[in-house]
């Protein structure tokens, strides 16, 4: 295995660290060009079944927009690395002359420029350009630097990718606003999530009060919040207590003593208190259920009381039916959900795009 020569272990670490920094890949692009004794050194990047290209430049301000048009247009070979003759001859211009003059005018009369891409639609183009003649060394350089580049840019692919489903499922999680707040022994708020950050600033069932103390808005549910928080700072091992803040949009929460060491804040927080929020009424949320199981809207509301674990019974009273109708009405939702029971229906609504849904 050849072993790299000290200019390209100068090279290797910016080239693997610069998708981190902020211009990405500038110490590496700043050092290849003076590795490659060149006026500049650019990398342009175009994403899978995107038109527009990232330009990078090691050159004092923005990297020509020429060159950029210039290289995309080139049919070039991946992993060759080519020089402007060679690039003029490829090119898809019919003459060169006119290409020629457009990078002589932004000061580019020599170049080396290699094209590289990911079995996922990414190309990148690593181009050093000059007035004066690029050294035979650069293009040994380059082809030296092929290997690592492809190695480089399927690491941004995988995590242009992670980005992409980390932002879906931060997306899908901020719709039914689940998310935790560490507390101590007083009720103040001690550390919490993001989601908690967005869920305290827009609803009005839980705020952060003076001093920073977590108080529900019915006074009833901070005694009683404040009374669980209590407990569990003298009994750690005690069972976490659920309770309901709002039915409309609904709104629970579960308070459990602190068994998780990164969430104990330095070890002020005695309790955490988990809460899943929904920002959507129970009105649009029925309307939901009706497009998604293609319930009538009388079933859609009775079976919104259902999907909140209210018993049939209760959920007859709340919409004024008999006990026989109620059971008439959730035998339609069960057939045409496709639901075995309460349960059954309930584990299907939260794990359908209604919980996700929000209008």
């Amino acid at each position: 295995m050849r072993i790299p020569n000290l200019g390209e272990t100068e090279l290797l670490v910016p080239l693997h660290d610069g998708m981190f920094e902020k211009p990405m890949w500038d110490t590496f692009l700043k050092r290849l060009k003076l590795a490659a004794e060149c006026d500049d050194a650019s990398l342009l990047i175009r994403a899978a079944d995107s038109a527009s290209i990232i330009q990078l430049t090691a050159a004092p301000g923005a990297a020509p927009v020429g060159l950029r048009n210039f290289l995309a247009a080139s049919s070039m070979r991946e992993g060759r690395v080519y020089s402007l003759a060679e690039l003029l001859e490829s090119a898809e211009e019919p003459q060169p002359d006119p290409a020629r003059k457009m990078l002589e005018s932004n000061g580019i009369a020599h170049m080396r420029a290699v094209r590289l891409s990911d079995p996922g639609g990414l190309n990148a183009w690593l181009a050093l350009s000059s007035r004066e003649a690029i050294p035979p060394s650069a293009s040994a350089l380059l082809s030296a630097l092929v290997p690592h580049m492809r190695v480089a840019l399927r690491v941004l692919a995988r995590m242009e990718d992670e980005r992409a489903r980390a932002s879906m499922t931060a997306g899908a999680f901020s719709h039914i606003d689940f998310g935790w707040i560490a507390v101590d022994r007083r009720c103040h708020v001690v550390d919490m999530d993001e989601q908690a950050e967005r869920f305290l600033s827009r609803t009005g069932a839980l705020k952060q009060g003076p001093y920073g103390r977590l108080t529900p808005s019915a006074p009833a549910i901070d005694r009683e919040l404040t009374a669980l928080v209590k407990e569990f700072a003298d009994q750690p091992e005690a069972r976490p207590r659920a309770v309901n803040l709002s039915q409309d949009p609904w709104i629970d929460i579960l308070v459990s003593p602190v068994r998780v060491a990164s969430l104990s804040a330095g070890g002020k927080a005695v309790a955490v208190v988990y809460f899943r929020g929904d920002q959507s009424s129970s009105a649009d949320r029925c309307q939901q259920l009706v497009d998604v199981f293609k319930l009538t809207q009388s079933e859609a509301r009775f079976a919104w009381s259902l999907a909140q674990g209210i018993s049939i019974a209760d959920a007859a009273e709340k919409h004024g039916l008999t006990i026989e109708s109620a059971r008439q009405y959730s035998k339609k939702i069960y057939a045409k959900t496709g639901a075995r029971g309460q349960v059954d229906f309930m584990r299907r609504v939260l794990t359908s795009v209604v919980a996700l849904t929000v209008h």
